[in-house]
């Protein structure tokens, strides 16, 4: 999981194009005036929700993960509460549905706050909980940038190959 300001998202440009695709287009783009719904970024590859919507209570709420797709999740406007979450402390409550690439889970994590002009990034293996109000539900306009995680298999098989071709063919004894 990466929680950081949007202003730094260069940061985090090494971690692959998609990624990068993806917090590029959260940083060009003006979300004041831009209506809830699904914009295509680079097909299904990587795409746009805007939402709206009101916080919710943490006793109404369940963590998930998921598995085909890496959640960009950014504050447009208003402030939640995010939990995040390894395995070892959550039981699984609905067994993975390809369909909505989703798991449920119950358990315990950790918590932080986003406010307008934050962006979490939760990976596959990052069990999370957003939209949870403070205290009291408010209204919130965040987007989520799905980025579809078969680029990770790509850039490892890339490493790897590399690596196989320094062991085949070292580097000559200067």
């Amino acid at each position: 999981m990466i929680f950081d300001q949007l202003k730094n998202a260069h940061l985090y440009f090494s971690l692959g194009e998609r990624i990068t695709k993806a917090l590029q287009y959260l940083s060009q783009t003006d979300f004041t005036n831009v209506e809830p719904g699904t914009y295509e970024i680079d097909g299904e590859n990587i795409f746009a929700i805007v939402q709206e919507y009101n916080s919710k209570p943490s006793s109404s709420a369940k963590w998930e993960a998921h598995k085909k797709y890496i959640d960009i999740q950014y504050m447009v406007s208003g402030k939640e509460k995010m939990g995040f979450t390894d395995s070892r402390k959550v039981i699984v409550l609905k067994e993975y549905h390809p369909n909505n690439d989703i798991t449920l889970y119950k358990g315990e994590g950790n918590f932080l706050i986003a406010e307008e002009g934050h962006f979490a990034i939760f990976f596959s293996t990052d069990i999370h909980m957003p939209q949870l109000a403070l205290n009291i539900p408010k209204e919130i306009k965040k987007v989520v940038v799905k980025v579809r995680t078969d680029f990770v298999a790509e850039v490892k098989n890339s490493v790897d190959a590399d690596l196989n071709e320094e062991e085949t063919n070292p580097p000559a004894e200067v």
